[in-house]
Parts: C-alpha cells; structure tokens; sequence
C-alpha cells in the first residue's frame, strides 16, 4: 500500500512535517523538481508524455527529503547540485517501481490521476519504467562508482522484496520472519539508499554516512509497518482509496499475521484468509485483525524501529538531526486509535 489520499489524510505521511517543513526543504525540492523535470525529457514527445505523467502528478517527495536532510547534516546552508541530483536519483527509482507495481496491481488510477498502465496500456507502463530506472542509474553513475553500485543493488533488493511478498500472495502461513524481509526489500532499503546517497555525496565523515543509512532503514521498515496497519485500521476517507486492500490483495502485513493466533478471531480470520474476499469479508478480516490487540501490537513493533532509528542519530552531529528524530517519533501518532 503506498502512501497518499484525500486532504486530512493522516497516514505516515503526515509524520514527515518536521522534515519537510525545515528551513529552506521546499526551495531544495523545488530543485528536486526540476532536476526530475529536466533527467524524464527525451527526444521522442511520447516517451516524455509517459515518463512526466507521475512527475507531474506530483507526490511527498520525502524520499528526495531524506535525501537533502542528511545532506545537510553539515551545514545549514543550500546543499550541492551533486546532491540534488542524489535525491533525484532516488524518486526516479521510486517512480519507476510505482509503473511497475501499477501493471502487477491492475491500478487504474494513482496519485489522483490515470495510471500509466491504463491509459496507455501495460507493455508502454514496463517500458517507461524501464527508462526511468536507467535514467536514476545513469544519473548515479555520475555521481561515482559508490553511489552507482548502491543505487544498483537497492534496485535489486526492492525487487527481491517484491518478488518475496508475491510468493506469499495469498498464503495465511506466511509469518513475521518473510513479512519483514519483504519490507526491508521493497520499502526500507530505498529509504536507507536515500540517506547514505544524501551523506555521501555532501562529504560526512564515514561513521555518520553509516549511522544516516542505519536511521533510514529503520525510519522505513517502521513506515511500511504504520502503512499496512492503516489498511486496516482506517477509513475509505481517510485512505482517499478502498481500506482493506492489502486483504483484497490476498497480502497479509505484520497486523493480519499477529492476530492469526489461537484464539476464537484468529480461527475466524484463518477461515476467511487464502482466497479473494467479497466485501463484506474484507470489513469482518479488518474487523477480526482490530479485535484481539494485533494492531498495537504490530504498532509496538514499529514503535521499536522508530527508537532504534532515533538511537542511531547519536552518531550524528548536524543542524538537521533534530528534525529527523522528530519525524521518527511522530509516525506512531499518524495512526488513528493508535
């Protein structure tokens, strides 16, 4: 389940306001922007007209943020163009896998606007991502070989991650161990990238580019956990999409596996799982998953990485750090009832 919706939408995304509210953040991904802008241009108008549809349909950007916020752990002032090109990097990575997972998800729309895959068809969507994944790479390896190889390998760990999640489509035996290798593949790695892309390439000492990149896999393994606890947890409005996806999706995220115990909601739920679900048997497994405590337990379990990312911070010194930790600790409090 990816991050967006309606205004009031209180989903992870609303934990990243110390992020993107710091000084001088929106005129460095304004630089962002147009350094997407500019990387998604080609000489053919239809290959533009394909790879600009979800960069124009905007987005967080808080990847890019991650980014820029390590970046800065040095100085206050304006971060580098090598730097900007890093975050860059990143979200052409996050947007060509948003092509791809639109074409295995059948999307019709996504971030309010007609998905690629159908307006033009799946075998255009695989290309465009396609480009825009050579794009990130191509823009990597002008940064040096270390940023090129990590950007290489987080693109094969997200596949990995993908790949693992769609062994267990469907499958109520899949447990916490494959749950969180799934998730440290197709979400945290891209967001650990993301910080030690950021720290790299602006010079920070080599203990603090690794503690960076420790506090983004953290920050990220504990973002998925909140995403696919508000799958259950919160409203179509809230969601601005159908809640209850990851279900109709045969996907069973960290929640639905903890409350797959022995008591009477688990059987209940085991019952239900392994097959497609009408929809008054998505709103009783949401029902069943909130009625045993799973939810706060499956929220502990992200209220951990969020101190452990938090706690790696100690190794950092910069005007920026604050206002990571503050981001940590405010994504439990995006979740309603939680």
């Amino acid at each position: 389940m990816e991050e967006g919706g309606r205004p009031g939408y209180r989903g992870p995304v609303a934990a990243l306001a110390p992020l993107l509210r710091l000084p001088g953040m929106e005129g460095e991904l304004a630089r962002v922007e147009a350094a997407l802008r500019a990387s998604v241009v080609t000489d053919d108008p239809f290959l533009t007209e394909l790879t600009t549809h979800l960069v124009a349909a905007g987005g967080k950007r808080w990847r890019p943020a991650l980014a820029i916020a390590a970046g800065r752990c040095r100085s206050v002032g304006e971060v580098s163009d090598d730097v900007v090109l890093g975050a860059a990097a990143v979200e052409l990575v996050h947007l060509g896998s948003l092509y791809h997972d639109d074409v295995m998800d059948e999307a019709a729309t996504r971030r309010g606007v007609e998905s690629v895959n159908a307006r033009w068809g799946n075998l255009r969507a695989i290309l465009a991502g396609d480009f825009l994944l050579a794009k990130a790479s191509e823009i990597a390896a002008s940064l040096g070989t270390e940023v090129a190889a990590l950007l290489a390998a987080t693109i094969g760990d997200m596949c990995t991650g993908q790949v693992r999640e769609l062994q267990a489509t469907f499958d109520p035996r899949r447990n916490e161990e494959q749950y969180l290798a799934a998730i440290a593949g197709k979400t945290a790695s891209l967001s650990a990238s993301a910080c030690r892309i950021g720290a790299l390439v602006a010079g920070l000492p080599r203990p603090e580019v690794d503690a960076l990149t420790r506090f983004g896999e953290r920050f990220g393994m504990a973002f998925q956990i909140v995403d696919d606890v508000l799958d259950v947890v919160a409203t179509d409005e809230q969601l601005g999409k159908p809640a209850g996806n990851d279900l109709a999706e045969g996907v069973y995220t960290l929640p639905v596996i903890r409350a797959l115990t022995g008591t009477d909601e688990g059987q209940e739920l085991a019952a239900l799982l392994g097959r497609p679900l009408a929809t008054e048997e998505i709103e009783r497994a949401r029902a069943l998953v909130q009625a045993d405590g799973a939810v706060q337990s499956a929220l502990a379990v992200a209220g951990q990485y969020c101190e452990e990312a938090v706690a790696t911070l100690d190794a950092v010194h910069g005007p920026c750090v604050s206002d990571l930790a503050a981001t940590a600790e405010a994504l439990l409090a995006t979740v309603p009832g939680g």
